[in-house]
């Protein structure tokens, strides 16, 4: 079949807001581990990973096991929220494998199966604790394409695609916003404090410890404290959405973990269900627990299939013992160090990231599009992110070999070389 033939489908029916297949013009049919295969037999290294949704890899044998035997067992599939023994071992495994272990005593909701159903159901419930109204998020935040969470984004892009006003809402900068020239607090403290400000006292602060949609903007330990101790003194509850950079993405299992701090509420989604399968949690502490029964649901909150490879995948990297964490850094370090030396060869280069959330910054937006296109022609999957997507963000899989990491980072390096050169 011609090549044409082969995507007239897609260009005919499949509306045209679809994005990735056009950076990506191939047509995928299998995956395992780090590679993805197009229909021709074409092999790429994915480090892109489902936008974070596959930190353990594509088809992972020992979730794999574990949903096959479930399903071939004639496991529940759908259970909204009714309790089933997939959902019990999963509540149990995280009680045990992540929450004890880190001194946490959060209840567990299921909002619904994406990280935008996490986000909505935060807000919401920090409206209804505190009785107030008011948002804060930071510049260049990204929390999802439905109205509330699209409230607190910060892309115009996307907020405009609202169609209506999105209010209640009110960004403050981001860590060095300013470039280091103004302590990013400043204004907030001042606002909060001052009766002619205009600024209603909020319900929330939500903040990505790491924002990656955003630009691979990293906050500092310190910043993240001083969020912290702020929000504590003034009685605002701290929400850290953690749906793509929890789960080990950034080294530990929460992203706050470096900083010390407890949030009183954590959304995840994308790698939580660890098998790529959609699933979200909203985790938030025991005593913020006040909805009414149904207050917030949703048809696909029970999906079971998930709830079993969530549960085999903490179980299996997230046990005691696991050394997940400190190969998830050393492999960051890995890419830090090849972009560093990419940075200090080429003007109008930087570098930023944690852990296995990698960006190469180019002053010239355009370069990171053409990078990650001549990537791509050498097989190898990496987005663009940030406001003008002058970042070429790397999200590869944790499990990823160093072999494999090796490989695409040569891939990447001669790209940058080609492009800059």
């Amino acid at each position: 079949m011609p090549e044409a033939d082969k995507t007239a489908i897609f260009e005919h029916l499949e509306s045209e807001v679809r994005s990735y297949s056009r950076g990506w013009p191939a047509t995928f049919t299998t995956a395992s581990g780090s590679w993805i295969r197009d229909e021709n037999g074409r092999e790429y290294l994915d480090f892109f990973a489902g936008a974070g949704a596959l930190n353990y890899g594509h088809n992972n044998p020992i979730l794999k096991k574990a949903l096959v035997d479930y399903i071939v067992g004639d496991g529940i599939t759908h259970g909204l929220d009714m309790n089933t023994v997939a959902k019990r071992e999963l509540l149990e495994t995280i009680q045990h494998n992540i929450l004890e272990p880190r001194n946490l005593d959060y209840k567990v909701q299921f909002p619904g199966p994406t990280g935008t159903n996490a986000v909505e159901a935060a807000l919401k419930l920090a409206r209804k604790v505190t009785g107030r109204e008011s948002i804060i998020n930071f510049t260049n935040a990204f929390h999802g394409m439905t109205l509330g969470a699209l409230s607190v984004t910060g892309n115009s892009m996307k907020r405009a695609g609202a169609g209506v006003p999105l209010v209640h809402a009110t960004p403050m900068p981001f860590d060095n916003y300013f470039g280091g020239v103004t302590e990013d607090f400043q204004w907030f403290e001042r606002v909060l404090d001052d009766s002619g400000s205009g600024l209603n006292r909020p319900a929330a602060v939500i903040v990505e410890t790491v924002q990656g949609e955003g630009g691979v903007n990293v906050a500092r330990a310190e910043w993240l404290r001083a969020l912290a101790d702020l929000c504590a003194r003034r009685e605002i509850l701290l929400i850290v959405d953690d749906v793509q950079m929890g789960c080990g993405r950034t080294g530990p299992f929460f992203s706050f973990e470096i900083a010390g701090i407890q949030p009183d509420i954590v959304t995840l989604s994308k790698s939580i269900g660890g098998y790529g399968l959609p699933m979200a949690l909203t985790m938030f502490k025991r005593e913020l627990d006040v909805w009414g029964p149904g207050e917030h649901n949703g048809t696909f909150r029970g999906n079971n299939p998930a709830f079993v490879t969530a549960t085999a995948a903490i179980q299996e990297y997230w046990g005691a013992g696991s050394t997940l964490p400190e190969e998830t850094l050393a492999k960051g370090e890995t890419i830090s160090n090849a972009f560093t030396k990419l940075a200090d060869k080429f003007d109008g280069v930087s570098t930023r990231g944690r852990g296995l959330v990698q960006g190469l910054v180019f002053d010239d937006a355009e370069n990171a599009g053409k990078v990650c296109k001549l990537a791509f022609d050498e097989g190898l999957l990496a987005e663009t992110s940030g406001p003008s997507d002058e970042v070429v963000k790397l999200l590869p899989p944790l499990t990823v070999t160093n072999d494999e990491l090796d490989q695409g980072l040569r891939i990447l390096t001669s790209a940058t070389e080609k492009v800059c050169s």
